[in-house]
């Protein structure tokens, strides 16, 4: 990990996910996953309109891979079944009873998208390391995972809604401690946790407009280099942040995707499992052996230079598998 000079996003290449954190003195202060086959957002994509209602500016166009597209800024006089190029503005997202289909902007006939636009490297532009520094991406996962983050005297909650991303913030402070207390906490899981769009936060209820103010002015101060745009704290607490969403959090493919997030887990500690002998045994809840892929596992045995056995343990938790060298 890099210990001094400006922060670097670090790039880690794993079996079925590209993993990114964003690293200043061993300290992590961002982080981002993408799974392969996601559109992210800035790529630029040839389409084919396939419908529009006639003078809107917003219609759906479907790529080469047959996925669809929500685009906006089309021209009036687009008709159906041209083809154009649009960049990506937002990934597609998973929600609870429905999926929301990626969205993009046109940005003309004749533009074509160059190799470096169309392909699929990472989250974000970083440096390669073969691996994190033990613990500091299972310091990210394990919070994600329970949406959580402890801090003296108290713990911040983050729940996914089909509106927004609520945070709620409990303990046993003073009120007023209590919500001040908790802002490096909400600072971090906004980027640890890559979280965008509609954001509420649960603020103790304040009496005081001073108080009120002195909390505004704290989250302000703690998110000068986070983009967004916010509403000031009511009567009741409530603070709502408004950031650019390009595509899912840690927290909606853990509320939609837990399984394969585990899957994923399980195949990057097999794959840093220390120990001498021909086999690689992962055991795991039944619930991740279906999800984990034969091409997967090919690329566990090629990596580790073993023979890959799964067996299954019910008692184990989805997050808690277990990996171990065998002689035979």
């Amino acid at each position: 990990m890099p210990e001094s000079g400006a922060p670097e996003w670090l790039i880690e290449h794993g079996i079925a996910e590209t993993r990114a954190l964003l690293v200043d003195r061993g300290e992590v202060l961002a982080a981002k996953i993408m799974w392969p086959g996601e559109m992210l957002a800035g790529e630029v994509h040839r389409a084919q309109l396939t419908s529009k209602t006639a003078g809107a500016r917003r219609g759906t166009a479907t790529l080469g891979n047959d996925r669809e597209v929500l685009v906006h800024h089309l021209p009036d006089d687009l008709t159906e079944g041209t083809s154009f190029a649009l960049r990506i503005s937002r990934a597609a997202i998973a929600e609870r009873g429905r999926f929301k289909r990626a969205q993009g902007r046109y940005l003309g006939i004749e533009c074509t998208p160059s190799s470096g636009e169309s392909s699929h490297p990472a989250p974000v532009a970083g440096r390669p390391v073969p691996a994190f520094e033990a613990g500091v991406w299972e310091d990210v996962w394990s919070a994600a995972s329970s949406g959580s983050i402890a801090f003296a005297g108290g713990e911040i909650v983050c729940s996914t809604t089909p509106a927004m991303t609520v945070i709620d913030i409990d303990g046993d402070l003073p009120q007023r401690d209590l919500a001040l207390a908790a802002i490096p906490a909400i600072s971090t899981a906004l980027r640890w946790f890559d979280i965008g769009g509609s954001v509420g936060i649960d603020f103790p209820t304040l009496q005081s407009k001073a108080d009120r103010r002195a909390v505004d002015e704290a989250l302000a101060a703690a998110l000068t280099d986070w983009p967004h745009e916010r509403t000031a704290m009511n009567g009741f607490g409530f603070v709502q942040l408004v950031a650019r969403l390009e595509g899912p959090s840690l927290l909606h493919r853990f509320a939609r995707s837990r399984v394969g997030l585990c899957a994923r887990h399980a195949l990057r500690l097999a794959e840093r499992v220390a120990g001498t002998g021909p086999v690689l045994l992962l055991t795991v809840h039944p619930a991740l052996k279906a999800k984990l892929k034969p091409e997967w596992i090919e690329e566990l045995a090629r990596r580790s230079g073993r023979q890959v056995r799964i067996e299954t343990n019910p008692g184990l938790a989805l997050e808690g598998p277990n990996a171990q060298i065998l002689s035979q």
